[in-house]
């Protein structure tokens, strides 16, 4: 760390190797190029470590850092995280900064630095998956409506299986299809991506993409992680889909409801961490499937305090479990005319 910044230091000495634009100095020309470009990725990380909440100064205060005591780095990291903590935006009690507290320290240190390209887009790709999952209740949306609107739904329940196994089937062959469906999406997308920018550093942690995250995962585990919180959300929102689907008489109904659940957090923005409005917004679909591992979110009942991924994998099971059976219910008790 202290090597990588004196370094960079030692450039600014030949007068030759800076540019100044009247604001700031920065190194240009073969310096650049041979010295600074190969490890830019590495010095940005560790300057954003001396910028204040909110600040985003680039490379400028490396010249000028004082390492007569060392750079301080992982001081100055934990300092950060303490001034994040007290953000008034974030509106957090002492139980939740106890808990971001406690997970910070599991973070093992030094950090290992190293190539981890491909899996840094992974992670912050995840909301593209919203379309394939989107693709998914599109193609399951006429499950039961679609049988409305054919009118062979008298036909279908007055069958001697049409309320119990017929019903059954459906919704499994939904659940079953939806999965494989989105997993195949998944695996293109993970392929693409890995392909291109190989599959290095998924054992690296994930402090190296940004010091202040609180979250004691590597690279491979936070991609784990995250799209396990997704598949929750897509068996949850195929479950709305088939509940729609079993009380409309249109697939295009169904999907008039389900376009604004999915996408319209998309045109909400947070204005914070905290609050009411603000952590409902991370728990809606859209949200939810980003892992927002840079964000100190936490949800508190009493003196029991959650993180967002922990809420939403709670929050979309119990949905998963109410809305399926709610969909055999409300098939079973459509009445045909």
């Amino acid at each position: 760390m202290e090597k990588t910044i004196r370094e960079y230091q030692k450039l600014f000495e030949n007068p030759d190797n800076v540019g100044y634009d009247g604001n700031e100095k920065f190194i240009i020309g073969g310096a650049y190029w041979n010295d600074v470009a190969p490890k830019e990725n590495l010095l940005n990380i560790i300057a954003s470590v001396y910028d204040s909440p909110g600040e985003s100064s680039g490379l400028n205060k490396l010249p000028a850092l004082d390492l007569t005591d060392g750079p301080m780095f992982y001081q100055t990291a934990g300092e950060k995280k303490e001034a994040l903590l007290n953000m008034p935006s974030r509106d957090l009690s002492d139980k939740q900064k106890n808990y971001w507290r406690s997970k910070s320290s599991k973070v093992e240190t030094p950090l290992q630095y190293g190539y981890h390209k491909g899996w840094e887009i992974i992670i912050n790709s995840f909301e593209l998956l919203m379309f394939a999952l989107l693709a998914v209740c599109i193609t399951i949306a006429p499950v039961f409506s679609g049988e409305y609107q054919a009118r062979t739904d008298a036909v279908i329940l007055s069958g001697k299986y049409g309320k119990t196994k017929l019903a059954t089937a459906k919704i499994t062959a939904s659940v079953l299809f939806g999965t494989l469906a989105f997993t195949l999406h998944v695996l293109v997308a993970l392929g693409l991506t890995l392909g291109a920018f190989g599959t290095e550093g998924w054992n690296l942690p994930l402090q190296i993409a940004g010091a202040a995250i609180p979250y004691p995962f590597t690279f491979l585990q936070a991609v784990v992680i995250g799209l396990g919180a997704v598949y929750l959300v897509l068996l949850a929102m195929i479950g709305l889909t088939l509940l729609l689907s079993a009380k409309m008489k249109s697939p295009y109904l169904v999907l008039t409801v389900l376009l604004p659940v999915l996408f319209l957090p998309l045109f909400l923005s947070p204005n914070g961490t905290g609050g009411a409005y603000n952590l409902t917004l991370f728990l809606l679909p859209y949200r939810a499937v980003m892992p927002e591992f840079d964000k100190y979110i936490s949800y508190q009942a009493g003196g029991l305090v959650l993180d967002a991924l922990t809420m939403r994998v709670i929050l979309y099971t119990v949905l998963t479990a109410v809305l399926l059976p709610l969909a055999k219910l409300s098939f079973r008790r459509h009445q045909a005319v």
